[in-house]
């Protein structure tokens, strides 16, 4: 498998969204002679493969739906998990904390099913990944190789093994962290950054961004912030026009900091 096409026909092998008259998405992969089965009829495959993005067709049933490509957010959302996702939410914040560039040499752990993984890889960045879980370590490559292509996994040396241990690489630009207890990757990011560089940590509990504050405060880091995002839509229907009654609330803290030199 090639990288998946970003423009132009949508073509068999790759993923696309199934959307319904109710917004309801769907991930499904194009294959010749397959077809696409919901609660509201049968799509065959062979009706969309050749067609243009936003294409429109009905079901067997009558029923109405529309074909994309998914987004890096669709991805995220949709894919195989072997662990809880951090959401397109934070992502994109964790992006900018982090100030991903092509090329960072970016040390990452408690990778997950690799939704920071797939967003860092397509920023350009390279990553060197540790996931004490073998089953994990695999979810994320399978993930990542999915919607960047395998190509990508040229950039991402995975290995499975416990980071607080230790950091067996040198000279990092960013550290990334998803894990109980990021406090205790704090000495060995001091260690493997270059000045300047950078460390991030999603938490969900605030006594894990209060630990790892205390730990950055101890150690030769500055510059410390801890933030969280909450997203809220909105209604927007002719003159009806209010906020929507529900929100994607807490999801975690953002906590960075900066290593001097």
């Amino acid at each position: 498998m090639t990288q998946p096409p970003r423009r132009g026909a949508l073509v068999a092998g790759e993923r696309v969204l199934f959307v319904d008259g109710r917004g309801r998405r769907y991930l499904v992969r194009l294959e010749t002679g397959g077809q696409f089965h919901s609660h509201a009829g049968v799509v065959p495959h062979d009706a969309v493969i050749g067609r243009p993005e936003g294409v429109r067709l009905r079901s067997s049933a009558e029923a109405g739906f529309m074909v994309l490509r998914p987004t890096l957010a669709d991805h995220v959302l949709k894919m195989p998990r072997g662990a809880q996702v951090i959401y397109p939410k934070d992502l994109g914040p964790m992006l900018l904390l982090a100030d991903i560039f092509p090329g960072a040499r970016v040390f990452e752990s408690g990778l997950g099913s690799g939704a920071l993984s797939t967003t860092v890889l397509r920023a350009g960045a390279e990553i060197i990944g540790y996931e004490l879980r073998e089953e994990f370590a695999t979810r994320a490559a399978t993930n990542v190789a999915e919607f960047l292509g395998p190509e990508a996994l040229e950039r991402y040396h995975v290995e499975v093994r416990n980071c607080y241990d230790g950091i067996d690489a040198s000279d990092l630009d960013r550290v990334l962290l998803d894990l109980p207890e990021p406090w205790r990757v704090v000495p060995h990011a001091a260690a493997t950054l270059r000045p300047g560089g950078i460390i991030v940590s999603y938490s969900p509990s605030v006594m894990q961004v209060a630990q790892f504050r205390d730990a950055l405060g101890r150690g030769p880091f500055g510059m410390a912030e801890t933030v969280e995002v909450l997203q809220r839509r909105w209604h927007v229907e002719g003159q009806a026009v209010r906020p929507d009654h529900r929100m994607v609330g807490h999801t975690g803290f953002l906590t960075s900091a900066r290593l001097l030199g």
